[in-house]
């Protein structure tokens, strides 16, 4: 009893803020939007009015005992067709990504956890204070 008074009063309360928004747009303060506003409401709550109708159809299948999984616009359960079930390996570790050029790990891959940073690059100066930095800091941090 009480969804069918809440859906009753969601449509009126619909209803009536429509009906504010096309007043408001005939005023003097009125624009665009209030028109597109008071088209809105009602389309809420034909919204609503078709949840409920659509509640009840399901709530009248499920007394009679009839399959409520039954799509609304017909058919019946033995037609529909059931979806192989998906089977997933537990515990599954992806193969890392290979560059096609050289067969190489991808960077994009899972990294092993044996896989250490060089920290001492010697082509790249900058680069190698960089990553001391970085090492330094992840070293304080671990300590905090």
């Amino acid at each position: 009893m009480m969804f069918h008074l809440l859906t009753i009063g969601a449509m009126v309360t619909c209803a009536l803020l429509a009906a504010w928004q096309w007043r408001r747009a005939g005023s003097a303060m009125g624009s665009a939007l209030n028109v597109g506003y008071g088209l809105q409401w009602p389309l809420f709550a034909i919204f609503f009015g078709f949840m409920w109708w659509r509640m009840l159809r399901m709530e009248i299948r499920r007394i009679r005992g009839e399959d409520v999984d039954v799509p609304w616009y017909g058919g019946s359960a033995a037609e529909r067709i059931e979806a192989e079930p998906v089977v997933e390996e537990p515990h599954a570790v992806p193969e890392p990504a290979r560059s096609a050029e050289d067969d190489e790990p991808s960077p994009f891959g899972p990294r092993p956890r044996s896989v250490v940073p060089r920290l001492d690059d010697a082509g790249d100066p900058e680069l190698a204070a960089y990553n001391r930095m970085l090492a330094a800091l992840a070293a304080r941090d671990s300590r905090d």
